[in-house]
């Protein structure tokens, strides 16, 4: 009875300490690389109220397809309606492949006023959605989105284009634009935690190596990743930017606060508020940050 009392004495002391010390500190801070410079900061909203409201777009959608070797690879091209042209975009998707939910992302980039090409490359070589092995040939057929995208009548006149990606997509824009040698033809890389190693790589090179391709990017890069992305994955991608930064080349990456892999594209059921904030703001930023780079026609 007597170690029992103990025990709770000592459970309470603690507890008290806790708390003391919780009341002596006004609040905690996590920060987050973009808090280093206030990236994030917006002198309009905080001091006149203004938030920005970028005009919407009704989209339509039709299929399509392009040649890559001996294969067509089919896409679906979504284009804004309205008034004026809109700068053509390529998606890339991940591992998932393209589908009900990964589709609403290039979607949503087509209703910000950009036309977006957005290829299914596992399809056309009768590769099912999440799968285990990596296969190269890939690479060559996202390179050649890159090609077909800057050749469709709506991107006339337009000689770069910028390449949105996500997850294991992230990967083929990366191959593509240094191995495939289309970093002439981009104008900037956009994409939400990407996977930035050989997906095929050993288990040390996936947790503590980025992939040497990275060292080579040139092109402006943003990133968007949850605090709560697998440790595997967050770690080259923090170590990437810092690298890239290094050779003074312009990388951001926004980590956003409680929100962790899929963010973009979770479903209803399984979403939160947090995932919300972060995909629209994730899509605004990647809005302005395409336009900032591709200019105009």
């Amino acid at each position: 009875m007597g170690a029992v009392l103990s025990y709770a004495v000592l459970a309470a002391a603690l507890l008290l300490a806790c708390v003391e010390a919780a009341a002596q500190a006004p609040w905690t801070t996590t920060r987050f690389p973009q808090d280093e410079t206030k990236a994030w900061w917006d002198v309009d909203w905080w001091e006149r109220g203004r938030l920005p409201a970028p005009a919407n777009h009704e989209v339509r959608s039709r299929p399509g397809s392009y040649r890559s070797g001996e294969v067509e690879v089919p896409f679906e091209l979504h284009v804004p309606q309205g008034e004026g042209r809109f700068p053509v975009l390529v998606f890339l998707h991940g591992r998932r492949g393209i589908d009900e939910l990964t589709r609403l992302v290039p979607l949503r980039l087509a209703a910000r006023g950009f036309t977006v090409l957005a290829p299914d490359l596992f399809s056309g070589r009768f590769i099912d959605k999440f799968p285990l092995r990596y296969d190269p040939v890939l690479e060559d057929d996202a390179a050649r989105a890159i090609d077909h995208a800057l050749a469709l009548p709506e991107a006339r006149g337009q000689s770069r284009t910028c390449v949105v990606s996500h997850t294991r997509g992230g990967y083929y824009a990366l191959k593509a634009m240094v191995t495939g040698g289309r970093q002439a033809k981009t104008a900037c890389y956009v994409s939400y935690y990407p996977h930035w190693q050989h997906p095929d790589a050993p288990e040390p090179m996936q947790v503590y190596q980025f992939a040497p391709e990275l060292e080579r990017l040139e092109v402006p890069v943003l990133v968007f990743m949850g605090e709560q992305e697998q440790y595997q994955r967050a770690r080259p991608i923090l170590a990437g930017i810092e690298a890239l930064r290094a050779k003074r080349r312009d990388a951001q990456v926004i980590v956003y606060p409680g929100v962790g892999r899929g963010f973009d594209f979770r479903p209803r059921e399984a979403r939160t508020l947090a995932d919300d904030l972060a995909a629209m703001d994730a899509m605004q930023r990647t809005a302005r940050f395409v336009r900032a780079h591709l200019g105009p026609k």
